[in-house]
């Protein structure tokens, strides 16, 4: 199997730094195995991008399947926080994908950032958020419309650099003409999946639809950073 990727990251119309990681930060195309993971730190400024970055570098440094690299993502967190103390409570997303050579995507996961199947002009959601109001709807306390708008839907269950942390791990066996989508939450709190699909569906190069996502974030308002990986898969 062959893939064909681009990532792409932007602090938005409101924030003045930029706490989101992207990896890779290069666009390519090759066989498998090919990693991508998108992280949203929190914690301030400084605190954030710190978080995050680390988070991204353990990806890059750890040869492991999806979910231990998120594992190995917390450990490192923990112990640069060990050696500085100020820094405590910083933490951040992770979302990790890992499209082997045999046609089957593997994630880890922990947090709001998400991970996105494009399939015959349908958009699948494959991780599931952490969060307050995702645990709501997951009871039938909430409805899923009602959620996007909710005031605590960005109110984290989980996240990397507090401690020990559960991480999520999925796989989806891949076709031909298949799309992932990987972004943090400022996109999804600029456009609905509906929106989203729609550009997905509409940029045939995977460049173009990375930016023409970003892009429409900021035109909604550019509330948050903005981290898109789009790869598509190719014969």
């Amino acid at each position: 199997m062959n893939y064909v990727w681009a990532t792409g990251s932007h602090t938005g119309r409101v924030r003045d730094a930029n706490e989101d990681a992207v990896y890779p930060e290069d666009s390519g195309s090759g066989a498998g195995p090919v990693v991508v993971a998108v992280a949203d730190g929190m914690g301030g400024h400084v605190a954030g991008e710190i978080a995050s970055r680390i988070a991204i570098e353990a990806v890059a440094a750890t040869e492991a399947p999806a979910d231990e690299r998120v594992t190995a993502s917390n450990e490192a967190i923990l112990r640069f926080v060990g050696t500085q103390p100020q820094l405590a409570g910083m933490g951040t997303t992770l979302t990790v994908g890992i499209l082997d050579e045999d046609g089957v995507l593997r994630l880890g996961h922990v947090g709001d950032s998400r991970a996105y199947l494009w399939r015959g002009e349908e958009l699948q959601q494959l991780t599931r958020d952490h969060t307050v109001v995702a645990e709501l709807v997951a009871l039938g306390h909430l409805a899923a419309k009602a959620a996007e708008r909710h005031p605590q839907r960005h109110l984290l269950t989980r996240t990397l650099g507090l401690g020990p942390v559960e991480v999520d791990s999925e796989e989806q066996t891949l076709e031909i003409g298949d799309r992932i989508l990987l972004c943090s939450d400022g996109l999804t709190t600029m456009l609905d999946d509906t929106d989203i699909a729609a550009l997905v569906g509409a940029n045939d190069d995977v460049e173009s639809a990375v930016w023409a996502l970003i892009e429409a974030a900021n035109t909604a308002g550019g509330v948050d950073n903005t981290t898109v990986v789009v790869v598509d898969v190719r014969q």
